[in-house]
């Protein structure tokens, strides 16, 4: 199994990985004075939001407030449209719905099963320790590629591929990131690109994205070139599995740092009452969520939280401030698996919420479940036994069990 070393950069060394992290554990406080004091906080040209309120609507005004994500998509896409980089209107809408109708709600209950038969195996496998970032990035990666219908590439590690472009669309943007995915982006296009032909040639019965888009396009059903094709499946190859190997160890941390809450998901997990678990991963990710903000660029002058923000101005929407909003959110501070969905931000609001929302609904805990089944399940030894990270990326967090 590939190391999360062989996988993330080693950066930004250990004395900016010291200040990043005691950056990151200080941002609840400095969230908590600026919701109370100052919501849409100006530095220069940019604005971070910090309200539950003032979050969501930013998050609803898609014609105010764009995401800024087409640039470099269109370096990843090699110049083709795709459904992140676009604002709301008929383009988006039908984009949308051509994927709509090849990543099925209906798919939901074989993809939980095969993430826990995935997860189940390499539980199993191990001796009496995992890396939990290992785990979930291998069953991330290894489910949502069979559903899409693409095989490893040869000589290459799709890990690598989608976690350097997902880095470089929404983390990083240094020349040496750039270097990599100008090698990257068009190998992992032409990768996919071969699976389509792949399949063309021999469909073998198969039920996979890939097919089905074939399938719409031999029917003539619009939305489905090889090139719209091509570009769905690398977009949720960068935008999915890297996610879960980010968020999940992090909310396996706040797990473990919480006895009380540990207890809860290991008793929901040995009782097979998965609703219950997956409320407790969800209650576990909001003190540490995948991403601190998110970026929107005001596109027209709007008034948010009482401030009027300029047409071009960066906004920083904090989902991870809008989570401990007692405005919202009641009792901030305790763990509570009973909350109300509206609570949450996970995966943003809106016309660009993460369109892989009911799949992360229907198995990120999945991930954890065998694992958590195990009994005397611990932190290991050590320093592994605490979450590290390479930049924004969890690196490893190892747990023993017996």
């Amino acid at each position: 199994m590939t190391t999360p070393q062989d996988i993330l950069r080693a950066r930004p060394g250990p004395v900016g990985q010291w200040l990043m992290d005691r950056g990151m554990a200080l941002l609840p406080a400095v969230f908590g004075v600026l919701r109370d004091r100052r919501p849409v906080f100006r530095v220069g040209n940019t604005y971070l939001v910090t309200r539950h309120d003032d979050v969501r609507a930013v998050f609803a005004a898609d014609g105010a407030f764009a995401a800024p994500y087409r640039d470099k998509l269109d370096v990843i896409m090699g110049g083709a449209p795709f459904i992140l980089g676009m604002g709301d209107g008929d383009d988006y809408r039908a984009g949308l719905a051509a994927l709509r109708s090849v990543v099925r709600r209906a798919d939901l209950p074989m993809l939980a099963a095969r993430v826990e038969a995935l997860a189940t195996a390499a539980v199993a496998a191990a001796p009496g320790r995992i890396d939990v970032v290992t785990l979930v990035r291998g069953i991330a990666f290894d489910m949502i590629a069979e559903y899409l219908g693409v095989t490893p590439p040869a000589g290459a590690n799709l890990h690598i591929w989608g976690t350097r472009l997902f880095e470089y669309q929404f983390v990083a943007d240094d020349a040496a990131l750039r270097a990599e995915v100008a090698r990257i982006a068009p190998a992992i296009r032409d990768h996919v690109q071969r699976e389509i032909d792949r399949c063309r040639k021999a469909p073998d019965g198969r039920d996979d994205v890939i097919a089905r888009s074939l399938a719409a396009q031999a029917a003539g059903i619009p939305g489905f070139s090889d090139t719209a094709i091509r570009t769905n499946v690398v977009g949720l190859l960068v935008g999915g599995p890297p996610q879960p190997p980010m968020v999940v160890p992090q909310g396996m941390e706040q797990l473990l740092r919480r006895p009380p809450a540990l207890a809860a998901a290991q008793a929901a997990a040995r009782a097979d009452d998965d609703a219950a678990l997956a409320a407790c991963l969800t209650e576990a990710m909001r003190f540490d969520p995948l991403a601190p903000w998110l970026p929107r660029t005001a596109v027209a002058a709007r008034t948010i939280g009482g401030r009027t923000i300029p047409a071009g101005a960066r906004l920083l929407v904090s989902i991870a401030s809008a989570m401990r909003d007692d405005r919202r959110v009641p009792e901030p501070h305790r763990f509570d698996p009973r909350r109300s969905p509206d609570q949450y931000l996970h995966f943003g609001f809106g016309v660009h919420q993460c369109f892989g929302l009911w799949i992360n609904q229907a198995t990120l805990h999945l991930m954890l479940k065998p694992l958590l089944k195990r009994p005397n399940l611990r932190r290991a030894t050590g320093a592994e036994g605490r979450l590290r990270k390479h930049g924004a990326f969890a690196s490893s967090l190892v747990v023993a069990f017996d």
